[in-house]
């Protein structure tokens, strides 16, 4: 599972696609408008595929998703222009849905047929952690392969990379039955019994998230952390913005993700943390990250958004992972998508704001000013969020 979710994150484009789009020619507005082409896929399909990974085998999800994942980015090298970047985050986006919820509830009901399901914070940190690393080998190898190639060197190994995860997917183990493994049924009763099934697993699981009050509330502070984070999108903008020249970016870059490496390596031995504890950890990165923005030296003020970054992060492992422990129904993925859609509506708001503001103010100065919706998180997680059911049992290091 490990080596499947590493290679989700061995991108090369992730730490440039950012510049590869203000280097065609397109604006930090058109730029923002693109993400939020990719965050309104998302919205739409998010819920709806959590259903759909209730219902039927979860691996083939996750195949599917790698293969749209490589379409994506060959659109991107293909036709690099407005209309291919967005056909690219349509893709990008729709993989995203299949695999958001897919993954974490088949990680979870896999421990949990062996009776292990109180690993799942330890373990998912480790995964975030792998995958982050994955990340930091790929932020990192876009320097050289940027020199060699260029953009399009970049992009084909992105789409190389994607190949590999559809292969690793395939090989993940399936711990939810569905209909054709239970038994062989004529082609039409079959489809009716997963319909039927379907729409049951989408109702149950959206009511478990709106209706239970502990569930609805980690899946506010899951939303809002998560969301809120979508300003990392912006980072190559900010080592631009600060006149970091593009072959130098990703090296910046894999400084956040080295911070984020240690933010979710350490998620295991934080997640009993505390509501108050939750919010000191908010408040340390809304501060840490709004401040290395808008410092002049790009060095020192990436060592701040790392640091800040590895606490944010380590927040999202957490409260994933008191999302996963507070609900109680069998439409998990559905739940967990929920909470994805929520999530979604919040990335949806930063980057409708970034291209509102983005003649107003440099993207640094944008960057800088969510520290301050972040301490607002900060003071509602401090309040409202839940204590670890297993919290006598874990050693609070937060």
């Amino acid at each position: 599972m490990l080596a499947y979710r590493s290679t989700h994150d061995l991108i090369p484009l992730y730490s440039v696609y950012a510049l590869l789009f203000t280097d065609s020619g397109l604006s930090v507005a058109q730029v923002s408008s693109l993400f939020v082409i990719w965050s309104v896929t998302g919205f739409v399909l998010e819920v709806p595929s959590g259903a759909w990974a209730d219902t039927i085998d979860r691996r083939r999800l996750l195949v599917l998703a790698a293969l749209v994942h490589a379409l994506g980015f060959a659109s991107w090298v293909l036709w690099p222009t407005y209309p291919g970047f967005a056909l690219g985050f349509v893709l990008w986006g729709v993989a995203g849905s299949l695999m958001s919820g897919t993954f974490e509830s088949l990680l979870y009901d896999e421990l949990d047929a062996h009776g292990e399901a109180h690993r799942y914070a330890r373990i998912a940190g480790w995964s975030h952690a792998t995958a982050m690393t994955a990340n930091l080998v790929a932020s990192v190898s876009a320097a050289p392969l940027m020199r060699l190639g260029g953009y399009e060197l970049v992009g084909w190994a992105s789409v190389g990379v994607c190949l590999v995860e559809l292969l690793l997917a395939a090989t993940l183990p399936v711990t939810t039955a569905h209909p054709s493994q239970r038994g062989q049924h004529h082609a039409v009763e079959e489809t009716v019994e997963e319909t039927v099934r379907y729409l049951a697993m989408l109702r149950t699981g959206v009511r478990e998230a709106a209706r239970v009050p502990v569930v609805r509330r980690v899946v506010l502070i899951y939303a809002f952390v998560i969301g809120a984070s979508a300003y990392d999108e912006y980072f190559p903008l900010v080592a631009a913005d600060h006149g970091v020249a593009a072959a130098t970016v990703p090296w910046l870059i894999g400084l956040t993700v080295l911070g984020q490496v240690a933010g979710t390596a350490l998620a295991g031995r934080t997640a009993g943390m505390s509501a108050p504890t939750m919010g000191l950890v908010l408040l340390g990165a809304a501060v840490l990250i709004s401040a290395g923005a808008l410092a002049d030296r790009p060095w020192l003020g990436f060592a701040g958004i790392a640091a800040g970054y590895g606490l944010l992060n380590n927040a999202m492992v957490v409260s994933e992972a008191r999302l996963q422990d507070v609900i109680t129904g069998p439409a998990r993925a559905t739940v967990t998508s929920t909470a994805g859609l929520a999530t979604e509506v919040v990335a949806l708001t930063v980057y409708v704001g970034f291209a509102a503001t983005g003649d107003l103010a440099s993207v640094s100065g944008q960057v800088a000013a969510l520290g301050v919706p972040m301490l607002l998180v900060a003071l509602l997680a401090a309040r409202t969020f839940p204590p670890s059911p297993a919290s006598g049992n874990r050693r609070e290091t937060g």
